[in-house]
């Protein structure tokens, strides 16, 4: 399957929703996607991953770029994990915890949650 990665705004937040698998193949997309966000000055992004359904290390290697990106330009970057991500057992919050780096993302459940400035992300 491809990945498709599209792109909304919410407020001052840069929504890059993911589809499909995030791998060795595709992940590159989504490094630049969040790279071209942050030469736009877009420095709040949320990276909504509720619609990968596979996520390998590489794909996990991306997203801690993304993070060392964001903190870089003292931008913040917010992940939404696939079918309740924190709280049940979605592929890519598995991929996370077995890795060791679920903690150093803020996680929450959908959209509206990751892009209010007052909400709680989940714990992990």
């Amino acid at each position: 399957m491809m990945l498709d990665v599209a792109e909304t705004r919410q407020g001052s937040w840069t929504v890059l929703q993911v589809r499909g698998e995030l791998d060795l193949v595709s992940s590159p997309v989504v490094r630049q996607r969040v790279h071209d966000a942050v030469a736009a000055g877009q420095h709040d992004v949320v990276l909504d991953l509720s619609g990968v359904f596979f996520c390998d290390s590489s794909g996990v290697g991306v997203l801690i770029a993304a993070r060392r990106l964001m903190r870089s330009c003292q931008g913040r970057l917010r992940l939404i994990l696939p079918a309740r991500g924190a709280e049940d057992g979605s592929h890519v919050n598995r991929v996370l915890g077995a890795l060791g780096v679920r903690r150093l993302f803020e996680v929450y459940a959908d959209t509206g949650s990751a892009t209010d400035d007052g909400a709680r992300p989940l714990t992990a």
